[in-house]
């Protein structure tokens, strides 16, 4: 098996930082126009310094396609506001007018059920909210870890995993799904 993080830009924690006031700011936007609207904000779980390159835009198109599956299969419809393509990472923002209950256990499910969509984060908003809608709230059990049956945030903020291990699964789910 090869490694699909030997290509791309590396990012820098800085990098990172910077995405993520880029993403606040575009959510803002978006519910600037619609308040009222249900935010469904879609990208990858990626580990290490590789963030984007073809092999995880693939990855991303192809979970993509099976999450607009899974809400057109449930009756939501969604608008896709904006994509991002950058080295930071690919990401997805929908609009959906449904609860965002609704659109969280869709979410949820699409996380979970197989093993492409384990790699992507989900978040859901509403404007009153700070915060994305938890899977807690929802009485939902908490995202397990690539490796291990561990939450996957203790694993993360432990460093439990080596970089190239979490790698390694992540060229796996893509050998599976495009080999």
């Amino acid at each position: 098996m090869q490694s699909i993080f030997l290509t791309g830009e590396p990012q820098s924690i800085p990098d990172v930082l910077a995405a993520k006031d880029q993403r606040a700011a575009l959510q803002a936007e978006i519910f600037s126009q619609n308040p009222q609207g249900t935010l469904l904000d879609v990208k990858l779980n990626i580990p290490g310094p590789i963030k984007n390159n073809h092999y995880l835009q693939k990855l991303f198109a192809k979970g993509c396609a099976a999450l607009e599956q899974d809400l057109t299969a449930q009756g939501l419809k969604y608008f896709l506001v904006n994509g991002w393509d950058r080295s930071s990472g690919c990401e997805n923002f929908y609009l959906l007018n449904d609860a965002a209950k609704s659109v969280k256990e869709v979410a949820i499910e699409f996380e979970d059920k197989n093993k492409l969509g384990r790699l992507f984060d989900a978040d859901v908003l509403v404007k009153e909210q700070p915060a994305a809608l938890s899977r807690s709230k929802l009485g939902c059990p908490r995202r397990h870890c690539f490796l291990c049956e561990r939450p996957a945030k203790e694993c993360a903020r432990s460093r439990r995993h080596q970089v190239a291990e979490l790698q390694d699964y992540i060229s796996k789910i893509y050998e599976e799904e495009f080999n």
